[in-house]
């Protein structure tokens, strides 16, 4: 079985297919590690909020001891533990779930790309989710979705990339992140803050503003 040099680090490649890992209830079970890693990276890296180990488990089918210790794992080979080079992003743990973030050492690097050396237009998608969360921020990817009728993943993620968008907060209930917009919107609109944005009642049939700011 092929493996780079972290995971050769980090995992016994010889006894792979006879690895087991004993679950909550004591049952011991026969397990790929290699490939349980992999899994639990590749949702990681596309999930737009933090994951539970509980819930990539039940994604994954498998067992939850075992899915901690892939984490951990992974924490390790991104921190460069044991030798292996340490990467430009990080698992972290936030809201009661795991994320992949850029190390905050890395943030003007990527900040200087996504605005100078990336200046791509905005999709008609993204403007019309960027205007919901200037109006209704904080705000929700889910109430966002809610709002627009149609899955916001993707979109979210290039208004975070292009740091028109930031993360607020967590819920600490639900676990859901609460994004609003940052300094280089109000920049790009040439605004001095959020109360300049234009009422939008007079656009409505209703003339209910339901999209204003607070005292807007």
């Amino acid at each position: 079985m092929e493996t780079n040099t972290a995971e050769t680090n980090l995992i016994d490649t010889d006894t792979i297919d006879n690895d087991t890992i004993e679950t909550d209830t004591g049952v011991t079970v026969a397990t790929s590690v290699i490939h349980l890693e992999r899994s639990v990276e590749a949702i990681l890296m596309v999930a737009d909020e933090p994951q539970s180990v509980v819930s990539l488990a039940t994604a994954l089918g498998a067992p939850v001891p075992a899915v901690r210790q892939s984490i951990e794992r992974l924490v390790a080979n991104y921190d460069g533990d044991e030798g292996a080079t340490r990467r430009g992003f990080e698992l972290r743990e936030v809201g009661g779930g795991w994320r992949v973030y850029v190390r905050p050492e890395h943030d003007d690097a990527v900040r200087d790309f996504v605005l100078t050396q990336n200046p791509t237009r905005l999709s008609q998608a993204a403007l019309e989710t960027l205007a919901v969360i200037a109006y209704k921020q904080p705000i929700s990817r889910g109430a966002v979705a809610s709002i627009r009728a149609v899955n916001v993943d993707s979109v979210v993620r290039t208004l975070l990339g292009r740091g028109l968008i930031t993360e607020a907060f967590t819920d600490s209930e639900t676990g859901a992140i609460h994004y609003e917009t940052t300094d280089i919107l109000l920049v790009q609109l040439g605004i001095n803050s959020l109360d300049e944005l234009p009422h939008i009642s007079p656009l409505l049939d209703d003339g209910a503003d339901g999209f204003s700011t607070a005292g807007a």
